[in-house]
């Protein structure tokens, strides 16, 4: 019973932790663009 618990507990902290680097890095990437966009955006005014 704890071995299948702390299995399913091991297995959900990977997965969570994977997705959050993966949002992570998606985000960072989008806010990289926009702030790259926005920049020019002043510099031709």
């Amino acid at each position: 019973m704890i071995k299948t618990i702390l299995i399913i507990i091991t297995s959900v902290t990977l997965f969570g932790v994977t997705l959050f680097i993966l949002v992570k890095n998606a985000m960072k990437r989008r806010i990289e663009y926009y702030l790259k966009i926005n920049e020019k955006k002043k510099k031709t005014k």
